[in-house]
């Protein structure tokens, strides 16, 4: 059987898919609406600077900046309205990146050198930490491209103006210098929290499109298990009463898993209904048994498989449903489940294309073998009972008087009742069948019969001067290797072969029937048939799954093209917010473990070492810079010695407690949110707060410098800049520094990080407007190169950072969940594909035996032909032979309903001893009316009987006759219980059997020999309340210490007189006791 989770797939194996679907994935979900994004800022940041020098009458001052801006603002226009229209121009989106980062290089070069005099080296150090960090989150490069851009973009401004500042600038070199250290620091973690940020989102696109492709494949092996079921649910039974089954069983399934006990009920389920105005046809193949005596297994099996295909083949196109296969035995109903006014006509044509069929092959291979058919029209009840090996059946007196036509019927002719003559008409021409001087339960009925005549017989005695066909050639062959050759051309299909492809079984069954011809027997090869190869349709199958998951997997991105976190609609998130529609999903995802939290507190630690060196550059070495920093040093050390407790564990040689109780906290900081959420809340603020805690000291500074607490009396002059002025700048840097540390804890809470950031924006605009440049009165020779009031500058790059690390975090937020969302389906889909293979395992060994269901499902599928010699089976047959006479039709018991409910409580209760661990081996094959078949030994693999001692082998012929015994107990319980006096008779006979499994629209296992017909003749000659055996198994019986008594000679049909014994029970119940 399927192993469980067979279809998961290793890491290999998630990208089977070729790599330009995650290339296109990958655009769909980040690089598109990313890009979008940048271009969205872009423009509003700058059209916004280009409002404010209109309106502050300083468009004039900054006439190159302004056409430089302007140019920019179309081409990005130009660009939004491509990528938003036309998907396909992610061909070009390197260089569509390209572009942008050369305008905004552009851009802030001419921002810079704008004037010929009064550089700065803090000058534009925001913009191109902007560029720098767009370029890792934004922009669409890989990995080593954004490095270099950036790293690129941050030289650039280090050495361009350093060159420029030490050749116009008077300031000292100490003050360049440790201004070009700050402006390094600034650039290096901002490129590596970029560089953290991208490998991060790489990452997560990689896992999201894993477990995205993992959901496709899963739900589309889903639909394949689906269609599979189904093929194999109507495999075994019609369509109307099918799914009723299907409901049942995943109920059952659902109650076992859930551990609930199920309702105890008086009766088993009962699925059998009634129908009226029916035909019913039975035919059995004269000659089959003395032919069948002399094949091999696999000639068998082909042959059972190709007579009875051809028979379906003949029944579908006379709308007829085969009911079920006895040996050689065939019989089937027209009018099912559908009633049709033509169902007589239906049973007689297929009859006769039956016997014409069998008259091909005798014909074409010499071999003496005939068709007998018999039917009749009437009622029928029509269903499945008991619990295993469910076979679909008919039950009612019609039913049991169309098997009497069939044997007292003539070979070659079809054999037909008054009753379905009179549903004919004048369709048929017939003669007297005289069935009564057959069989005397025909003339103890008064049952008129009549044989049909054949259209195609007259045309055959016209043709009877045509040479015959030729079979000399071939009589020097067994008959059953004529047979075989001959009825391989036939080419019927494999049994289950619909379930491993996606084609249903009607389509491959009606193009192989559709070209199939009468072979003559001198165009069979006398070598033998190939078998047709699988590999190619195999890798064909395999193929077309690929282009199924493909076009599943391009649907779903263009599924993420058409939504977006901001407005889109969906069924899985409320409208205008990224909360789930389902509070246990939203829930899930709060606590869902942030496996890379860790890494943030890294990062966040590494820029507050940024902050710390940029202030200790730029700003004086103060009592209150190092009392604060120090502050927040132990802060953070703590919280790193919380997170890394564990790495530190391995490096302490002493195991002291305190270390391990913070190992153990250490291993729920990425798992438990009420401990994660404080220590990030806690280190954020910290960050925040220190980045613009000492600007007070500046502030203090400045005063004393003016004598008074009005900053504006600082002096700003362009190119003789205060140093307090040059402080607040780098605060203004530390400030968004502070922002990127809140930035780069990904999968945290979004609505976290928008308080954060927005109280930080907040208080951060109100403490440099009011501290920074209190005055108004500005010199209009300011340094500033966009605008001559430096607040209006340093709150646009505050709020140009804020908007875009909070859009940032939505769209991350976004994939976060997308990435729960996937994996809950996927676990869901996951549960439902279990649950689905469990149905298909419980269907299809309530066909086959499980070491048999294991040969066409489970990872090492076949196809060919199964068959299996054993050389010691016992086989059982057990009757209620009172049940005939207990059925009656009548408006009491519903037609015979209420009867069969009762033979479906027997039936049932013996499936529930199967279950039993000492009857594991102990296989039910079938039932045939009220009369139960099993067999035991059909387990042992073929060839280890002799490798057994004899008692070991011949155990299973003592657990037979235990099953035997249970099988009268049980049935005397019932008898308890409905006031009944049923006894059964049983029949058990062991040898060697040939086992198989025949027929492609219904396949059906079953075992043949000499064994089975034997047992099955001690069954019919026994008595009632005994088990009778054949000598040769009592013999062993009695070396297994069960007493057995000769009944004597008695005359068995097709065998002469058998000396048989009667198994003693009572001795057996003991012996059955030491056996357990």
């Amino acid at each position: 059987m399927p192993a469980k989770g067979k279809y998961f797939f290793n890491e290999n194996d998630d990208c089977r898919i070729s790599d330009p679907l995650y290339e296109k994935y990958r655009y769909t979900s980040q690089q598109h609406p990313l890009l979008l994004l940048l271009l969205f800022i872009a423009i509003l940041f700058w059209t916004t600077l280009i409002i404010i020098f209109f309106v502050a009458d300083e468009a004039r001052n900054h006439l190159a900046f302004m056409i430089a801006v302007c140019a920019a603002l179309v081409i990005f226009a130009v660009m939004y309205l491509l990528l938003c229209i036309e998907s396909l121009f992610r061909r070009w989106l390197t260089l569509f990146g390209v572009m942008i980062w050369i305008c905004f290089l552009i851009v802030g070069y001419v921002s810079l050198f704008e004037r010929n005099n009064g550089y700065q080296l803090w000058e534009q150090v925001p913009f191109f930490l902007f560029i720098i960090f767009t370029v890792y989150t934004m922009l669409p490069f890989g990995m080593r491209g954004a490095v270099i851009i950036s790293v690129l973009s941050a030289l650039s401004h280090i050495i361009v103006l350093s060159i420029v500042v030490s050749m116009t600038s008077q300031e000292k070199k100490e003050s360049i210098l440790f201004q070009l250290l700050a402006n390094a620091v600034i650039f290096l973690c901002g490129n590596l929290m970029g560089a953290f940020h991208k490998r991060q989102m790489q990452v997560a696109s990689w896992d999201l499109y894993r477990y995205t492709l993992k959901c496709i494949q899963v739900r589309m092996k889903l639909k394949i298990e689906k269609r599979q079921q189904e093929n194999l649910l109507l495999s075994i039974l019609p369509a109307h009463i099918s799914m009723e089954m299907k409901l049942a069983i995943i109920e059952r399934l659902k109650e076992t898993n859930d551990n609930r006990q199920t309702h105890d009920n008086n009766f088993h389920s009962l699925y059998v209904k009634r129908h009226q105005n029916v035909s019913i046809l039975y035919a059995d193949i004269v000659g089959f048994t003395r032919l069948a005596s002399d094949c091999s297994p696999k000639e068998l099996v082909v042959m059972l498989n190709e007579l009875f295909g051809k028979f379906d083949q003949i029944a579908k196109e006379n709308e007829c449903m085969r009911i079920k296969i006895l040996g050689d035995c065939y019989y089937c109903v027209s009018g099912l489940p559908v009633s049709l006014p033509v169902h007589a006509r239906n049973c007689v044509k297929m009859g006769l294309d039956m016997c014409e069929a069998i008259k091909q092959v005798r014909e074409a291979t010499g071999v003496d073998i005939n068709m007998r058919v018999g039917i009749h029209s009437g009622n029928v009840l029509c269903g499945v009972i008991g619990l295993r090996k469910w076979q679909y059946d008919v039950w009612s007196h019609d039913v049991s008087l169309a098997n009497r036509m069939e044997s007292a019927g003539v070979p070659g002719r079809v054999h037909i009742t008054e009753a379905t003559l009179n549903h004919l008409g004048k369709a048929y021409e017939v003669e007297e069948g005289n069935g009564h001087l057959r069989d005397p339960y025909l003339e103890s009925m008064n049952i008129k019969t009549y044989l049909v005549v054949d259209p195609r017989s007259k045309q055959c005695v016209s043709n009877n001067h045509l040479p015959k066909t030729r079979v000399n050639d071939g009589l020097k062959m067994r008959a059953s290797v004529r047979m075989t050759r001959y009825l391989e051309s036939w080419g019927a299909a494999r049994p289950f072969a619909h379930l491993n492809h996606r084609e249903s079984v009607s389509s491959d069954s009606s193009s192989s029937q559709g070209r199939r011809r009468k072979v003559r027997f001198e165009e069979i090869p006398l070598c033998s048939t190939g078998r047709q190869r699988t590999s190619d349709r195999n890798s064909s199958q395999k193929g077309r799954i690929e282009e199924d998951i493909y076009d599943e997997m391009m649907s779903t991105i263009e599924g993420l093209s058409s939504t977006n976190p901001w407005c889109g609609k969906s069924d899985d998130f409320w409208v205008f917010s990224l909360i789930f529609a389902e509070p246990s999903l939203e829930k899930e995802y709060r606590t869902i473990p942030i496996l890379k939290l860790k890494s943030y507190f890294a990062c966040a630690s590494f820029v507050f070492l940024c902050i710390f060196l940029i202030q200790m550059f730029i700003m004086p070495k103060t009592a209150e810079l190092g009392i604060s920093f120090g502050i927040v040093a132990v802060i953070i050390v703590l919280i790193l010695f919380v997170c890394f407790a564990e790495k530190f564990m391995k490096c302490c040689p002493e195991q002291w407690p305190c270390l391990r109780h913070l190992c153990a906290i250490s291993e729920k900081v990425e798992t438990m949110p009420l401990l994660r959420l404080p220590l990030a809340v806690i280190t954020i603020g910290a960050l925040l707060i220190i980045a613009i805690f000492n600007l007070t000291t500046v502030k203090n500074r400045c005063a004393n410098f003016t004598g008074s607490n009005d900053l504006s009396a600082t002096t700003y002059p362009f190119g003789n800049t205060t140093q307090s002025c040059i402080e607040e700048t780098y605060y203004t840097y530390c400030c968004i520094l502070g922002f990127i540390a809140c930035s780069v804890f990904l999968q945290m809470s979004f609505e976290l990080k928008v308080l954060l950031l927005s109280i930080a924006v907040t208080v951060y605009l109100i403490i440099f407007n009011t501290f920074q440049f209190g005055n108004s009165n500005v010199n209009v020779n300011s340094t500033s190169r966009f605008i001559t009031d430096p607040r209006k500058m340093t709150s646009l790059y505050l709020i140009l950072f804020y908007i875009t690390l909070i859009l940032l975090a939505k769209q991350i937020d976004y994939y976060c969940r997308l990435d729960c969302l996937w994996k809950n389906k996927f676990k869901k889909e996951h549960e439902q594909f279990e649950t689905m293979e469990n149905v298909n395992r419980l269907l299809l060994e309530n066909v086959l035996p499980a070491h048999v269901a294991a040969y066409f499902i489970g990872e090492k599928r076949n196809e060919d032909w199964y068959h299996q010699s054993y050389d010691c089976v016992c086989v059982m047959f057990a009757s209620v032979p009172d049940f005939k006479v207990f059925y009656t039709e009548c408006d009491v018991n519903k037609e015979g309903l209420e009867c069969l409910r009762l033979l479906n409580e027997i039936i049932a209760d013996f499936d529930e001893l199967l279950l039993k661990p000492k009857f594991s081996g102990v296989e039910k094959i079938k039932t045939i009316g009220s009369t139960y078949m099993a067999a035991a030994g059909l387990s042992v693999t073929p060839g280890q009987e002799n490798n057994q001692d004899k008692e070991r082998q011949h155990a299973h012929i003592g657990i037979m006759v235990e099953y035997g015994i249970a099988l009268m107990s049980k049935l005397d319980g019932i008898n308890r219980h409905s006031f009944n006096n049923f006894r059964l008779r049983i029949g058990i006979n062991h040898g060697p059997v040939i086992a198989g499994v025949i027929g492609a629209r219904k396949p059906q296992y079953d075992i043949w020999g000499n064994t089975v017909n034997v047992a099955s003749r001690m069954e019919s000659t026994g008595e009632l309340g005994k088990i009778q055996v054949t000598e040769e198994t009592s013999k062993i019986l009695q070396e297994l210490g069960y007493s057995c008594e000769c009944r004597g000679l008695i005359n068995v049909k097709g065998k002469g007189e058998l000396r048989t014994y009667f198994v003693c029970t009572e001795t057996a119940k003991f012996q059955g006791m030491g056996l357990n």
